[in-house]
């Protein structure tokens, strides 16, 4: 016996008792410890923050919460220790203790994230805290969840904040982080499942979970996951569902636009509050903030646009893609937030100029990927009877064309947005030429 099998909630993985249902048809166990964290105030807050905030303008149902999702991640640590544990490499690396802190981290994950998290993470402002490092605050010294993890865990928080936040190095943590966070992680094969059967679409369903589950290994390293050839046509279909899911609903064009229209409106708003107090917000807390924040500015139009009763969403007027128009393409994407946001101003007086028309600093927008890009697809495969490990990119052409930098530059388009009221102009001008003048003003 190796310890694992003592862990309580790995003992009653599959018991049916003492456990929480979440959609779909999933039984988390729910021992005492973990009832303890979930019960926490801080734990609860995320209940009311949305999985995929704007995704819902475009995808009603998509309204599920990191509660639930952070649930479904810690089922699948659970799901993914059961099965490595029976690695007697694994074994020889991760202590049970240590996964113990992994099953804690991962229902810790999100425990930082604030409202609209990722929109506003892409606008790289001045001294805005990443979401993990934020999460810290949480676990200090006096807090409950940290009393709760001493008492009940008998675990240190600095323990969990290491896989979080990697402040040390270590075969066992990489290889605890590589599950938490890396190729085919418990994250991914949560929120790819979740938020296709909340956004009613079914894309990032259509691939084999259990398949992939039972073909996890350690690497050759032994410092990473990696699969099995078994294992293999289900990590293709993990990585079309992702390229899928990015294409149809995260970089949707109506999504989009409603995400480029928070961002200006939060990037014009945010020095009128303090990190540590919006950070700590809910969903509706910071959407009453930020509207109040904005009556009487530019940015009412914005925020009134995407929260309010009437639904009012930019419009396109232009669209560039590597493919179709690179050379536009490669003029903005990739630019800090700082510079599209120069780049739509000078966007907005280009048109003024053209068309004697009086637009407002905000009715012109533009939309594009970000600097950092997607996390690459790259993990190993293991053919047992070769004894030998292969990248999945050599023996899969689906990968190979799909999970490296392609991917950010298929799915994530450049796109210029223009307000409801305007959008008369959007057949009417020579897009592409008063695009790179704009960009010609700016450089």
């Amino acid at each position: 016996m190796n310890g694992f099998a003592d862990i309580p909630e790995l003992a009653q993985l599959h018991s049916g008792h003492s456990l929480i249902r979440v959609p779909m048809e999933q039984n988390v166990p729910f021992t005492g410890r973990v009832r303890s964290l979930v019960d926490t105030e801080e734990f609860q807050r995320l209940s009311e923050i949305s999985q995929l905030g704007l995704v819902a303008k475009v995808y009603p149902g998509a309204r599920h919460t990191r509660f639930e999702h952070v649930l479904g991640v810690y089922h699948n640590a659970l799901r993914y220790l059961q099965q490595l544990s029976n690695d007697p490499r694994f074994a020889e690396v991760v202590t049970p203790h240590q996964a113990e802190v992994l099953i804690v981290a991962a229902l810790l994950h999100d425990l930082g994230h604030w409202p609209f998290c990722h929109p506003i993470e892409d606008l790289g402002l001045t001294d805005m805290p990443p979401h993990e490092a934020h999460a810290a605050r949480f676990l200090g010294e006096g807090t409950e969840i940290a009393d709760i993890l001493r008492r009940d865990w008998s675990i240190e928080p600095a323990e969990v904040l290491d896989i979080l936040v990697p402040q040390s190095d270590s075969q066992a943590l990489d290889l605890l982080r590589s599950i938490l966070s890396g190729p085919i992680d418990v994250d991914k094969m949560d929120y790819l499942d979740r938020d296709s059967l909340h956004c009613g679409v079914p894309y990032g369903r259509n691939f084999d979970r259990q398949r992939l589950i039972q073909s996890l290994v350690v690497n050759d390293a032994g410092d990473g996951l990696a699969i099995t050839d078994k294992g293999k046509t289900a990590a293709e279909l993990m990585v079309f569902a992702r390229y899928v899911m990015f294409s149809e609903v995260y970089w949707h064009h109506a999504v989009r636009s409603a995400t480029s229209m928070f961002a200006r409106a939060f990037y014009d708003l945010h020095q009128e509050f303090d990190w540590t107090e919006l950070f700590c917000m809910t969903d509706a807390e910071m959407i009453s903030a930020l509207r109040q924040a904005a009556e009487g500015t530019p940015s009412q139009k914005l925020l009134d646009g995407v929260f309010g009763r009437r639904r009012g969403l930019y419009k396109r007027a232009a669209e560039y893609s590597h493919e179709h128009a690179p050379e536009i393409y490669n003029l903005i994407a990739g630019r800090p937030y700082n510079e599209i946001a120069a780049l739509s101003r000078a966007l907005v007086d280009e048109v003024n100029a053209r068309t004697q028309r009086q637009l407002q600093v905000t009715d012109l927008l533009i939309d594009a990927p970000p600097p950092h890009r997607e996390v690459e697809f790259a993990i190993d495969i293991y053919f047992p009877k070769q004894q030998r490990f292969r990248p999945l990119r050599q023996v899969s052409p689906v990968v190979d064309a799909l999970a490296r930098t392609q991917f950010d530059e298929w799915v994530k388009q450049v796109r210029i947005f223009i307000a409801p009221d305007q959008r008369d102009m959007a057949t009417k001008l020579n897009w592409d030429d008063v695009v790179q003048t704009a960009c010609a003003r700016v450089d």
